[in-house]
């Protein structure tokens, strides 16, 4: 530090030409006391400035405060370097308190430090720094001298603090004051382009760092990636990462987040192997993303070993990777290690504790969401607006209004209910309930909505099929200048689907591309999905394959809807090749999957296949012995059924209502009256299984192909509630094989009223009389049917040749190739004949016919 020069006034008594010998040595001593006393001062001053120095940066940071004092106290004095040590010391502490303080001594000692560029950097940086936002514009604002640093430091802080907009305009102004961004500034920018995704002014500072020459500097580059990512130009992203010479765990994490962050979960896997290959040590962040791929994909040894490699790099089961893992366990399904990661944590926030309830309710147990509700209030944790969320949320998932008013009252109480998440599963938990009065009610009394809201009631409307209601809200959307996304396409588009409206839905599909919403994988999916329950499976199929053309992978829930397109047709070809796609893809065979694979080959006509795709799981689960045990069912091998029934009791699984319909409804095709029986009785006396309407169909169905017609007609009277047209039909079915005339009259006069226009019932009827030879009546039942005007159904039939589809009606002869095909009948029958088939039709029933 500089010394003050020292200035002397002469002697007016005395002449300028007298120099005392005393006076010259008195001078000499006193020069060499004020130099010795400034070195003294010197050393002094560097002794307080490197112990506060080292204080600072070990974070002990009272104690420098303290020997500012004593700095005074020995009339050292204070140079602005010192209350910059301290003013970085609480920067690295984040300690404002402290630095309160600091900024107090300052001003208090005037202009001189006040005003010094120096000291004005560091107290924007350091409110910047500990987000004190106002403080630090303001003083920004009075610097006399705006550098990069401080720049960086308030730049940096409108990012941190969501104010992007305001962050990009700081960019644009520092360099028309002639200041340069730096390798501190430029990250920050590229981060306000990816929030506001930007994507255009974003590859404007791409070009602005190449021309600056910070390609090369790691941390710009991993910003980079950043960007591109979160604006999804995944190309982009990793150009920039392949071009980069070295690469830091930062960089890596930028391009596993971005692939994850747009559903490429296989990439990012395949980045993180590469990563291992090289070397790099894994972050939390790392492992956190790897986990969110792995349960994307629904690989559970991929994230098992995610789990394995956090615990080998000794990372801490934090609040950020514990909740990783418990949200990787629960998505897979895996509740109980979700629940033994959480054990284990030391420190639980209420992140934590909100994620296990929501994976609770994700997983219907209910119980167990509400008791770890009790218990976090037992840790003097308050519920936040999640954890009401996922409370109200429980009460959607089990439909009990009761337990989602209650929740509501709650929030209301706690002055939560204005809360746009809470608001949001509140009208979500009505809508489940089939509420939707109330869920609009809620909805127009929020009244600050975000996109989320109104996709939610946008999306209640739609499961609903209230395709009106949800085209009219979809337009008030527009009205009120809320912003569209694609989830809002697929709402509307989901809507007209559950109401059969397919026209309306592929339209509005149309009209999403047309204005620039890329259809995502649930748009697909939604519109696959629908076709196929709508009964439009060839469209469902071409959609599929327009999916793929769009670069879209198929996921689980799109597969298993193409699969049920092909079980419609049905087409075995197609259902073949998307097996293949299935294998070539290596999807994994998980339950869903194989399920509806043993569906449709069986619906197809292949059992062979379907007995094939079953035994191919290591693995089986209830969902898939439940579609082997229906498709034994529907060909008629009704002993193979009871057998892997009775496999399935061996191996500790828990029979369904399902699984009883499906081995019933064998039973009843194969006339096994006693092991029917015994099944239906073991439901309700072993399993504790109410039957259902459907499975009071499959009894009496059985009973009355047995001739038992008395039996079914008193489990009839039995039934808690009244018997559907189904029943009754079955019922009516079997009185032309017995001759029960009046009974079947009696059934008749009832199925008339509950379905007058099915004309089956009445074909029924006629061919009961035509069977006991009563011609008039049958003759009556006839007339009847047109004078209201029905007409029976023609049989129907069809195969698919060399990709084109062969439909044959009873009595049609519009075939090209009719000739040919009842030349090969007559062949067939004279074959059938020669080796002593007898016909079972009668000849009332080929009148009939």
């Amino acid at each position: 530090m500089a010394s003050l020069p020292v200035t002397t006034t002469p002697n007016p008594h005395t002449s300028p030409h007298f120099k005392p010998r005393k006076s010259l040595n008195f001078a000499s001593t006193r020069l060499a006391e004020l130099q010795e006393n400034d070195n003294n001062r010197r050393s002094l001053y560097k002794s307080y400035f490197h112990r506060i120095s080292s204080l600072c940066k070990d974070g002990q940071l009272q104690e420098p405060v303290h020997l500012l004092s004593e700095m005074e106290f020995d009339d050292c004095q204070i140079g602005p370097e010192i209350y910059g040590e301290i003013l970085q010391g609480c920067v690295y502490e984040r300690a404002l308190r402290t630095g309160q303080q600091i900024h107090a001594r300052i001003l208090k000692n005037g202009d001189f430090f006040a005003k010094n560029e120096y000291i004005e950097t560091k107290l924007v940086v350091f409110y910047a720094k500990c987000n004190v936002l106002e403080v630090a514009v303001r003083l920004f604002r009075k610097l006399c001298v705006r550098n990069v640093f401080s720049w960086a430091a308030i730049v940096g802080l409108q990012c941190r603090m969501g104010f992007s907009e305001d962050a990009l305009l700081g960019f644009i102004e520092m360099q028309e004051n002639g200041v340069f961004p730096d390798n501190f500034v430029l990250p920050n920018v590229l981060k306000a382009c990816g929030s506001l995704q930007l994507i255009g002014y974003g590859k404007g500072v791409h070009g602005y760092i190449l021309k600056m020459g910070f390609g090369a500097c790691v941390f710009v580059s991993s910003s980079l990636i950043d960007m591109y990512g979160k604006c999804g130009v995944l190309d982009d992203a990793r150009k920039v990462f392949d071009g980069m010479l070295e690469k830091n765990v930062v960089a890596w994490n930028s391009m596993i987040v971005g692939y994850v962050q747009n559903g490429f979960n296989r990439e990012a896997i395949n980045v993180f192997y590469d990563m291992r290959v090289k070397g790099i040590e894994p972050t939390r962040v790392t492992v956190a993303s790897f986990l969110s791929a792995s349960a994307n994909l629904d690989g559970l040894m991929e994230g098992k070993q995610g789990h394995a490699i956090a615990i080998l790099s000794d990372l801490d089961l934090d609040n950020i990777l514990g909740s990783s893992i418990i949200n990787f366990y629960s998505k897979v399904g895996l509740i109980e290690d979700a629940e033994l990661v959480f054990s284990r944590m030391h420190e639980k926030d209420v992140v934590t504790w909100n994620l296990l309830i929501s994976s609770y309710v994700q997983h219907q147990r209910v119980d167990k969401a509400l008791d770890m509700c009790h218990l976090m209030r037992s840790e003097n944790l308050r519920f936040d607006s999640v954890t009401l969320s996922s409370i109200v949320s429980a009460s959607a998932v089990t439909g009990n209004i009761k337990l989602g008013k209650e929740g509501h009252c709650y929030c209301i109480r706690r002055n939560l209910d204005l809360d746009v998440v809470v608001a949001t599963s509140i009208v979500d938990m009505y809508a489940k309930c089939e509420r939707i009065d109330d869920a609009t009610k809620v909805f127009n009394s929020t009244p600050e909505r975000d996109l989320v809201l109104w996709n939610t009631l946008l999306a209640a409307y739609a499961h609903l099929g209230l395709s009106g209601e949800a085209l009219k809200l979809f337009y008030q959307m527009q009205l009120d200048s809320v912003p569209l996304n694609v989830m809002s396409w697929n709402s509307v588009i989901l809507g007209f689907l559950r109401n059969g409206q397919i026209n309306e839905a592929k339209d509005m599909f149309s009209q999403m591309q047309s204005l620039g919403f890329k259809p995502n994988l649930v748009s697909w999916t939604t519109l696959i999905s629908g076709l196929a329950q709508n009964g439009f499976g060839y469209e469902a199929i071409l959609f599929f394959l327009q999916m793929q053309e769009a670069g879209i992978q198929p996921s689980i829930s799109s597969i298993t809807s193409v699969l049920l397109a092909c079980t419609d047709i049905p087409s075995l070809g197609y259902g073949r090749a998307i097996h293949g796609f299935i294998t070539r893809h290596e999807f994994r065979l998980s339950v869903p999957i194989a399920t509806s694979l043993v569906d449709m080959y069986a619906k197809c006509g292949s059992i062979d296949e379907a007995k094939k795709v079953f035994h191919m799981m290591s693995s089986k689960e209830l969902p898939i012995y439940n579609a082997m045990i229906s498709a034994y069912a529907l060909h008629g091998q009704a002993v193979e059924a009871l057998v892997l029934f009775k496999h399935l009791q061996k191996e500790g699984i828990e029979p369904d209502s399902i699984t009883f319909t499906s081995i019933l409804s064998a039973c009843s095709h194969a006339g096994l009256m006693n092991e029917g029986l015994n099944l239906f009785a073991d439901m309700v006396s072993k399993h504790n299984r109410n039957p259902s309407m459907e499975h009071y169909g499959c009894v009496v169905s059985l009973l009355s192909r047995c001739g038992n017609l008395n039996e079914a007609l008193r489990l009839i009277l039995r039934m808690p509630f009244q018997p559907d047209a189904h029943i009754l039909g079955s019922l009516l079915t079997a009185c032309r094989e017995q001759h029960e005339i009046e009974l079947g009259e009696y059934l008749s006069q009832h199925l008339f009223k509950m379905e007058p226009s099915n004309s089956g019932n009445y074909v029924a009827l006629s061919n009961a009389y035509a069977a006991a030879g009563r011609w008039v009546e049958m003759s009556n039942t006839r007339d009847l049917m047109k004078v209201r005007g029905l007409r029976k159904n023609p049989g129907c039939s069809w195969i698919q040749t060399s990709g084109e589809l062969n439909v044959f009606v009873a009595g049609d002869g519009s075939h090209p190739k009719t000739e040919e095909i009842y030349a090969m009948l007559g062949v067939l029958l004279s074959e059938m004949r020669f080796m002593g088939y007898v016909p079972m039709a009668s000849n009332a029933e080929i009148l009939c016919s």
